[in-house]
């Protein structure tokens, strides 16, 4: 018997990992209840390939089979830095998953009058509002207002940035994918004056 994609190992190497007790108390107990000799070694048999299949796992199958969870109160929050924000902006939980999955993201926060740089990402941005009101722009396309419970695209390589209004904080999960182990391009500042542009001005 073979466990598909397992890379099986030999125990005849590895007899520290032969649970010969459990065994032992296997066979005792099925010959006790006079189960056939032939069907109790297939089930011992299928025991052993299991824990040959688990030893030779690799780590991406290992990995596959686990559910990683990161608890709230395990989050670390930073700063946004200045060079590429204008205004108080906190990032919640930042991470980036491990290949072959390309997938970074994190919880951003921007207080009042807050936003980021221009910028572009080379394979787009998925952005889920989850508190407040908002504020985006791609370059050359109109001002446009979001709120919470929206889902906000945008397009890979086009310039833009969001942040929140003058008037309240605005909090959004954003999620992208890197490209040549990049996930975004930082450009200029938002001007004042590019910030206060009325809804719907390009």
């Amino acid at each position: 018997m073979i466990i598909p994609n397992a890379r099986h190992v030999d125990l005849s190497d590895r007899v520290d990992l032969i649970p010969f007790d459990r065994l032992g108390r296997f066979f005792a107990e099925h010959l006790a209840m006079g189960r056939p000799v032939l069907r109790s070694a297939r089930i011992a048999a299928g025991m052993l390939v299991a824990i040959s299949a688990s030893v030779g796992a690799t780590p991406a199958q290992e990995g596959s089979r686990m559910m990683e969870i990161m608890r709230k109160t395990d989050l670390n929050t930073v700063q946004g830095p200045a060079e590429y924000f204008t205004g108080k902006v906190t990032i919640t939980g930042q991470f980036q998953r491990p290949a072959p999955s390309r997938v970074s993201g994190a919880i951003v926060r921007f207080e009042p009058g807050a936003r980021t740089a221009w910028h572009t990402h080379p394979a787009g941005q998925t952005l889920i509002v989850t508190e407040g009101v908002g504020w985006t722009q791609i370059e050359g396309g109109p001002k446009l207002e979001f709120h919470a419970g929206d889902i906000l695209w945008c397009p890979a390589e086009h310039k833009h940035w969001h942040g929140a209004t003058p008037h309240g904080s605005m909090t959004h999960i954003a999620i992208q994918e890197a490209v040549n182990g990049t996930p975004v391009t930082w450009m200029e500042k938002v001007t004042d004056e590019q910030y206060r542009k009325p809804l719907g001005a390009e």
